[in-house]
């Protein structure tokens, strides 16, 4: 069974990968624009339409995981009654 922190960490695995794979692809493109004939530049605008899309996603995911950290980080405030910047400081190294 998948536990919220699995999940977590399959998340982030997930987005490093994807930030691999982009940044794999834009090197490809890079060290590809040399070739001219009509096959490489369909298959480079193919990957750029898909790197383009693949950009957008990680941008999503990464909002969501922004937006996950801050829920629950504010739930912790809730939980333990944190009131200041100090306190809250405090318990994340405790």
């Amino acid at each position: 069974m998948e536990t919220p922190e699995t999940r977590v960490q399959s998340q982030e695995q997930l987005i490093g990968d994807l930030r691999l794979v982009i940044e794999n692809a834009e090197e490809l493109l890079k060290n590809t624009d040399q070739y001219s004939s009509e096959l490489y530049q369909s298959a480079r605008t193919k990957l750029s339409l898909a790197l383009e899309a693949a950009n957008e996603e990680l941008s999503r995911f990464e909002d969501a995981q922004l937006e996950r950290m801050m829920a629950a980080t504010r739930m912790a405030n809730e939980q333990f009654a944190d009131r200041s910047g100090e306190s809250r400081i405090l318990r994340a190294f405790h």
